[in-house]
């Protein structure tokens, strides 16, 4: 029985199917396609790419109330760092700063767009109310007992950042629904009407 070789030794592989017919072809034929040009495949890898047309797309872009919410989220975040506050403190604020930076850099790179299967904005409201809820916790317990003045600081904080964080996801329903599918386009359906 013989021994098989390793892959490296066996020689050149076989020609597929369709590589068969590509070089059964006249030699004009043959010619594989020329590969995309820079431009061409710059818009895809774009920081902000064309928007795509047709289909129900749902892009939008993060409300003026996200950097101030990030902002106040890592001040809290870094009081209570500074405080040396009980560790459930920074851990939900270091949370939430990075579920606010997350969805942040989702909108600057129009990564909403590329993942298409999931509704963003509904995503991001969800992400506000749950932000809203953890920080108040957190701003009330740390504000109850009488502790250091950075964890005061940083209850303030939290507690502001909250309001933002509200505001925010309703700026963001109030954007769907009053606009929920996206720029209106007036195609000539419109005008038999």
């Amino acid at each position: 029985m013989p021994q098989a070789q390793p892959f490296f030794l066996r020689g050149p592989a076989r020609a597929q199917p369709r590589d068969r017919a590509r070089l059964r072809a006249p030699p004009a034929a043959r010619a594989r396609p020329a590969p995309p040009t820079l431009k061409e495949t710059s818009s895809h890898f774009a920081l902000f790419p064309e928007k795509p047309t047709g289909g129900r797309c749902h892009s939008h872009s993060p409300s003026q109330a996200d950097p101030w919410k990030q902002a106040l989220v890592v001040t809290s975040m870094t009081l209570f760092i500074l405080a040396q506050a009980p560790e459930p403190y920074i851990v939900v604020t270091g949370f939430e700063a990075t579920a606010t930076f997350f969805f942040i850099v989702l909108y600057i790179f129009r990564l909403d767009q590329l993942i298409s299967c999931l509704f963003w904005p509904l995503l991001d409201i969800i992400n506000s109310v749950v932000t809203a809820v953890f920080m108040i916790v957190v701003s009330v317990l740390a504000l109850i007992p009488e502790t250091t003045t950075y964890t005061v600081l940083g209850g303030v904080f939290g507690l502001v950042a909250s309001v933002f964080s509200i505001a925010d996801g309703a700026l963001i329903y109030r954007k769907l629904l009053f606009n929920p599918s996206g720029p209106y386009q007036k195609t000539d359906a419109h005008d038999k009407l």
